[in-house]
């Protein structure tokens, strides 16, 4: 006989644990155990099915029962929560949560993959009825029979996170009326603010009613109705329905009772091949706390891939293969109505909480060449180590094209590569998909330039009055949004009127986007003037954070 293999929980990390366990060993006993009713499903899907895009729920039945069962010969268990590890006898009990019985199971090997709880705090009138969170089938199952019974005409989506944004993409799309209420200053968290902006702008031109830096203070009950959502400010929102989207708290109760080692954060602590505390059980997904391959840091990461990847490295650790898990960079994406925002790496301020220098460049390269017909702008930015040109981190906002220039990137970080590697990357280029010279190509001129001292970057918060603003847009462009106390030259009429130019001042030199002043910059240096470019010039500052 093989191993005995048991894995806690379905979903990305233990379905995938299991699949490979058995695609590696068919000798081994593998059984999973699930509390719900499905062990495989999408998660990612959910907000769709509310939204009517994925219209039949079977869709979101990722593997079906009868495929593990039969093609996989795994012994999988829905409806049972396994409530206890005996460590030293390394046994489970398992309840049975249609009959009530408790059964005793062995293991060589056990998997933990729990997942995480959306977070619910203690708020008066949380446990009102109408206050939804989306975990699973039977959560979109009760908000699709609530809207339905009640006929639903507004929702209040509570948090601006992933779910809470496409929760409220959906929900338009349903032809509710949407209020988002966020209690930061942006919607999402993970991204720099400055990188969100035109996606404040484009909810709220979809009709979604944002309100921000305004967190949930209590839930007045409305008499079998949803609950009036009341804020901190005192602003009352009432409407049909809630969804609470304000995160997920990893589910370790099982571990923390078993003695099992938690970390600073709350997850579950495990080493680079998944083992636990205890070298007999291991851990995936959600619940597990994992490093950060930029900082170096611990943190927790509830997203698809890596719970996947967890589990397939698990699976042959168990086995006796050498894998070890990387650690997590963050990849993620987003669509928003017709935009996408994506990102991997750290952000600016991660990269500022842990003392990590670094340096930063802003661009809006199209999505394909501008003669061929739909051409859209991206608002891309890169950050890299101002040393070594490491790549740290990238965001990228915009209609089309943004998935690939970070998939790019993403590579680019877990290779260790370089902003030089990005002006050398060669990539695919026909007119109608990108560009000869496409916008990732580009933050590494851009950001090559600055190391190499060609063209030394500068950024809208370090603008100073001792320092000469140069302006090299033309008149009209000054015209239609000036910059105080800058001088306007149009780049045209430098060479011409480069005598105007002083020499014991720094020229500090703006555009629209940053190329124009980029070649004054050379101009300027050339002559023997000290010079830098404003990144990303006017595109970059209209995106600033208010206030």
């Amino acid at each position: 006989m093989g191993q005995r293999v048991l894995i806690v929980g379905g979903v990305a990390g233990g379905a995938s644990c299991a699949a490979r366990a058995r695609r590696i060993s068919e000798d081994a006993e593998i059984v999973v155990f699930e509390r719900g009713p499905y062990a495989s499903f999408a998660n990612c899907g959910l907000p769709y099915h509310v939204g009517g895009v994925i219209a039949e729920r079977r869709r979101l039945l990722v593997t079906k029962p009868e495929l593990l069962r039969d093609r996989f010969r795994i012994d999988l268990r829905t409806r049972h929560e396994v409530t206890r590890i005996n460590r030293a006898e390394r046994t489970v009990e398992v309840r049975d949560l249609e009959s009530g019985s408790v059964i005793t199971e062995r293991y060589d090997a056990l998997v933990l993959s729990p997942g995480a709880a959306p977070l619910r705090p203690p708020l008066p009138g949380i446990d009102s009825e109408g206050i939804f969170s989306v975990r699973n089938i039977p959560d979109v199952d009760a908000i699709n029979g609530w809207i339905e019974t009640r006929t639903a005409k507004s929702a209040v989506v509570v948090g601006g996170g992933f779910i809470g944004l496409e929760m409220a993409e959906n929900l338009v799309h349903r032809g509710l009326s949407v209020t988002l209420v966020e209690m930061l200053d942006q919607v999402m968290p993970p991204l720099d603010p400055e990188m969100v902006s035109e996606v404040h702008t484009h909810l709220r031109e979809r009709g979604v009613n944002l309100c921000l830096r305004d967190g949930v203070a209590r839930f007045e009950p409305s008499g079998g109705a949803a609950p009036t959502v009341v804020t901190q400010s005192g602003v009352r929102h009432e409407s049909d329905l809630v969804i609470l989207a304000i995160g997920v708290k990893p589910e370790i109760g099982l571990a923390r009772e078993a003695g099992l080692e938690i970390g600073d954060l709350g997850g579950i602590r495990i080493d680079e091949q998944m083992r636990t505390s205890d070298p007999s059980i291991f851990a995936v997904g959600d619940a597990v706390e994992v490093r950060d391959v930029v900082t170096g840091d611990w943190t927790l990461l509830p997203l698809a891939g890596p719970a996947n990847r967890q589990g397939r490295i698990a699976a042959d650790v168990i086995f006796g293969r050498e894998a070890r898990f990387r650690g997590v960079q963050g990849t993620a994406v987003v669509g928003v109505f017709d935009l996408t925002i994506a990102s991997t790496g750290a952000s600016e301020k991660r990269l500022r909480r842990a003392g990590i220098p670094h340096e930063k460049v802003y661009l809006f390269p199209p999505d394909h060449v501008g003669y061929y017909p739909g051409r859209h702008l991206m608002h891309l930015k890169v950050l890299f180590d101002p040393g070594s040109g490491r790549v740290l981190g990238a965001q990228c906002v915009g209609r089309a094209g943004v998935d690939k220039r970070i998939d790019v990137i993403a590579m680019a970080i877990q290779m260790g590569a370089t902003v030089f590697d990005l002006e050398e990357a060669e990539l695919c280029y026909a007119p109608q998909f990108g560009a000869a010279k496409d916008g990732v190509n580009m933050a590494g001129f851009i950001a090559a330039n600055h190391i190499r001292g060609d063209s030394p970057l500068m950024h809208w918060g370090d603008v100073d009055n001792g320092s000469f603003l140069l302006d090299v847009r033309s008149e009209r462009e000054v015209k239609r949004s000036p910059v105080p106390n800058a001088v306007n030259i149009p780049i045209d009429d430098l060479r011409e009127r480069i005598g105007e130019m002083p020499r014991d001042r720094e020229i500090q030199a703006l555009c629209d986007t940053g190329f124009r002043s980029y070649l004054a910059v050379r101009i300027l240096k050339q002559a023997g003037f000290r010079a830098r470019n404003v990144s990303g010039g006017i595109q970059s500052k209209e995106r600033l954070p208010v206030g």
